[in-house]
């Protein structure tokens, strides 16, 4: 008779891992959970570098306890071991000084509240509004909507202009008219649908500046200000679409 021996237990490697997978898991749904918590709440709404802020703070706290159950499993502890080294040491080492340097960087950039989500900066010559602050950087997004990471520290070091709210802006339209359209019955069209159009600023006036004209089409140039500088993208777009189905209405 052929018996077969099947382990009831399992053996100390193996229980750790298991135990590590846990923790990494439940650190996991802890972060996610937290962050979608601060995003429902509505007395944050106004003013998003604080709900980053405590985000950010709640989540590196989470991590370090993490990491100080894993290397618990392996028989390190972690507070004796900083202790023994010297957290001041550690701190002032030249691998850390960059990391440091953003994180308080960062707290003086939250608490002083020079500057906040949604503003408009401009730093080493690149200009956009803030869509976030963390406590190492600011991601601030051009005209391209291109993203930039800038370290904290570079903000705190360095000097940088910040535009007044509302930062006004102006979009520039460049199109070719047909020969059958009328420029004049265009720029009143144009403009009047500009103009209805909360986002747009009253001042200055939108206008429609005539380019070149050719035998082929009428080229002109449709500029306007819009009152928030991160609406250029949504207003540059409807007015396109506005311009387009002027001019396939016209072709008719």
């Amino acid at each position: 008779m052929i018996t077969m021996n099947i382990p009831t237990t399992f053996d100390d490697a193996t229980m750790t891992l298991i135990y590590i997978l846990i923790v990494i898991t439940v650190t996991l749904i802890v972060t996610l959970l937290i962050a979608f918590l601060m995003n429902k709440m509505d007395r944050f709404k106004d003013d998003m570098t604080v709900t980053y802020l405590i985000r950010d703070i709640i989540t590196y706290i989470i991590y370090f306890v993490a990491l100080m159950i894993i290397l618990q499993f392996f028989g390190i502890n972690l507070a004796g071991t900083l202790l023994s080294l010297g957290i001041i040491g550690i701190a002032v080492s030249f691998a850390a000084k960059d990391i440091i340097s953003n994180l308080f960087s960062g707290i003086i950039l939250i608490i002083g509240k020079s500057v906040k989500v949604g503003d408009t900066i401009e730093i080493n010559a690149q200009k956009g509004y803030v869509e976030r602050i963390s406590l190492r950087s600011t991601v601030i997004v051009n005209d391209l909507g291109v993203k930039i990471n800038v370290p904290n520290s570079t903000l705190t070091n360095n000097t940088y202009l910040q535009y007044k709210r509302p930062e006004k802006y102006r979009i520039d339209i460049h199109t070719g008219l047909k020969p059958n359209v009328d420029i004049e019955d265009f720029t009143k069209y144009i403009l009047k649908k500009i103009n209805s159009y909360d986002g747009v600023a009253e001042n200055p006036k939108p206008t429609v500046y005539a380019k070149e004209i050719t035998f082929e089409e009428s080229k002109v140039k449709v500029s306007f200000w819009i009152k928030e500088y991160n609406t250029k993208d949504e207003y540059k777009l409807i007015i396109t679409n506005e311009i387009r189905k002027y001019v396939e209405k016209v072709g008719e």
